[in-house]
C-alpha cells in the first residue's frame, strides 16, 4: 500500500480507518499509561487500575472492531439460506423516479438478468416485510451482542477479577501483620445522582453501527459501575464524563476539525481540498483536465447522474465514484441494480471535481497545482488525525482526572477505591 493510499484511508472520516488509528494505535496505549501515572500515589490501586484499564481497553477494542464483520457475515449466510440477497438496499423498496425495485428490474433485466433475479424475489408485500425483518434483525444482532459483551459482561468479569485480586492483597497484608488490616484509602466525597426506521437502521454503515455500540457500551458501563459502601456513584459519574467526551471526540470532532482545516486552507491559500489524495495523485486525471477531456455528468439531477454512470462505466468519474462508495459497480462494469445511489452525495462529488478542475485550469500550471493541493490535503489529514488523537488520548483523560478530583476529592480510580472499601468494611 502506497503512502497516498494510507493517507486516503485515514482521511476518510466516513470509514473506520481513522477510528482504528486513533483507538488502537494512539488512544488505548496512552490511556493505559496515563492511568498508571494518575494512580501512582497508591501502588496497590495503581497496579489494579492499570490492569483494569489494560483489559478493558484492549478486549473492548477487539470486540468493538471484530464483532460487526463477524456477525454481519453470519447474518448474511442466514439471509441467503432464506432465499434472499442481503446486498439489496431497503431504500429501493420505496420507488423513486429514476431508481427503485420495479424501475431497476425493468432497466437492468436484459443487461444483468442473474442479478435482477434477486430483486424479483422481493416483489410483493409479504416478501418485502420478511426481508425488512431479516435486515433489521441483522442490525440488532450486530449492535446488541457487542453492547452486551463490552457494556455489561466484560465489566462484570473485570470487576470480579479485581475483587479477587483485592482480596488476595488484603489477605497477604493480614498474614504479614498477623492482624486484621484495613487498607488506608481516601474515601472521597459521596455523590448520588417501523418501515422507514427499519430501512434506516438496516442501512447503517459499519462506522454508524460502531456509534450505536459505543452508545450502548456507555450505558452498560454506567449501569454496571461499582457503588461505594456509602452508596456513592463516583465511578458511574467518572465513566459518564469519559464516555461523553470519547463519543464526541471520536465521531463529531474529526469532521468538525476537517471542515475547519478546509476553511483555513481556502482562506489562506485560496484552495479547495475536498478531493481525495488518490485522485489528486492520478496522472490520468490531471492529464484529462489539462487536455480538456475530463468527462462529467451534464447536470446534478438524478437522471443525468445515473445515465452518465450507466453509459460511461470506464470514465474516471465512475471509477472514483465506485471507489469512494458513491455508486456500486459490478465486476462487469454495470451499475449494481441492488444498490441505492445517494444522488445528493454523487452530485456533491461531481461539484468537487468541477471546482478543482476550474481552479487547476485557472492556475495555468495544472500538474504543479495538483501536487500542491495533494500535499496540503495530506497535511490537513495528518493534522486532523494528530489533533483529534491528542484530544482523545491525552486531553480527555487529563480532563477526566481533574473532573474526578473535583467530584471525589481524590485522583485514584473511583471503582477500585469503592471495591477496596467494600472489602475492607
Amino acid at each position: 500500500m502506497s503512502f497516498t493510499s494510507i493517507i486516503s484511508a485515514i482521511g476518510n472520516n466516513s470509514s473506520i480507518y481513522p477510528l482504528l488509528v486513533r483507538d488502537c494505535g494512539i488512544e488505548v496505549p496512552t490511556k493505559v499509561y496515563l492511568t498508571y501515572k494518575e494512580n501512582e500515589n497508591d501502588k496497590e490501586i495503581q497496579k489494579l487500575a492499570t490492569r483494569e484499564r489494560f483489559l478493558d481497553e484492549y478486549i473492548g477494542s477487539a470486540i468493538w472492531l471484530g464483532a460487526i464483520p463477524v456477525i454481519d457475515k453470519i447474518s448474511n449466510k442466514i439471509i441467503q439460506r432464506k432465499g434472499y440477497n442481503p446486498d439489496i438496499n431497503l431504500k429501493l423498496l420505496k420507488e423513486e423516479q429514476y431508481q427503485g425495485l420495479e424501475y431497476n428490474i425493468k432497466k437492468f433485466e436484459k443487461i444483468v438478468p442473474d442479478v435482477v433475479k434477486d430483486l424479483k424475489k422481493l416483489r410483493g408485500e409479504k416478501a418485502q416485510n420478511a426481508y425488512r425483518i431479516m435486515l433489521g434483525s441483522k442490525f440488532l444482532a450486530a449492535t446488541i451482542i457487542p453492547i452486551a459483551l463490552i457494556g455489561f459482561i466484560l465489566p462484570k468479569m473485570i470487576f470480579a477479577s479485581s475483587a479477587k485480586k483485592i482480596e488476595e492483597l488484603r489477605r497477604a497484608k493480614q498474614d504479614k501483620q498477623n492482624a486484621p488490616a484495613r487498607t488506608a484509602l481516601p474515601t472521597g466525597r459521596s455523590t448520588s445522582f417501523t418501515g422507514n426506521i427499519m430501512s434506516t437502521l438496516a442501512n447503517f454503515s459499519t462506522k454508524e453501527k460502531m456509534e450505536v455500540i459505543d452508545g450502548g457500551y456507555a450505558f452498560g458501563r454506567i449501569a454496571t459501575a461499582r457503588k461505594g459502601p456509602d452508596g456513592n456513584r463516583n465511578e458511574a459519574i467518572d465513566i459518564a464524563f469519559k464516555m461523553a467526551g470519547m463519543m464526541y471526540l471520536n465521531y463529531l470532532a474529526p469532521e468538525q476539525i476537517e471542515k475547519g482545516l478546509n476553511f483555513i486552507t481556502k482562506k489562506l491559500f485560496k484552495l479547495t481540498t475536498n478531493l481525495d489524495p488518490l485522485m489528486l495523485a492520478d496522472k490520468e486525471f490531471v492529464e484529462q483536465i489539462k487536455d480538456g477531456k475530463l468527462s462529467l455528468p451534464k447536470s446534478d439531477n438524478a437522471k443525468d447522474l445515473l445515465d452518465f454512470v450507466d453509459n460511461n462505466p470506464k470514465s474516471l468519474f465512475v471509477k472514483y465514484a465506485d471507489k469512494f462508495e458513491k455508486v456500486k459497480m459490478l465486476d462487469s462494469g454495470i451499475r449494481d441494480p441492488r444498490a441505492y445511489v445517494n444522488i445528493k452525495k454523487l452530485a456533491e462529488f461531481k461539484k468537487d471535481i468541477e471546482e478543482f478542475a476550474k481552479s487547476a485550469i485557472k492556475s495555468e500550471q495544472i500538474k504543479g497545482f495538483a501536487k500542491k493541493v495533494k500535499w496540503i490535503k495530506t497535511i490537513n489529514i495528518l493534522a486532523n488525525v494528530g489533533l483529534s488523537s491528542f484530544l482523545l488520548a491525552y486531553c480527555l483523560p487529563k480532563t477526566q482526572f481533574a473532573f474526578r478530583k473535583l467530584v471525589t476529592g481524590s485522583e485514584l480510580e473511583p471503582g477500585i477505591v469503592n471495591a477496596n472499601m467494600k472489602k475492607s468494611a
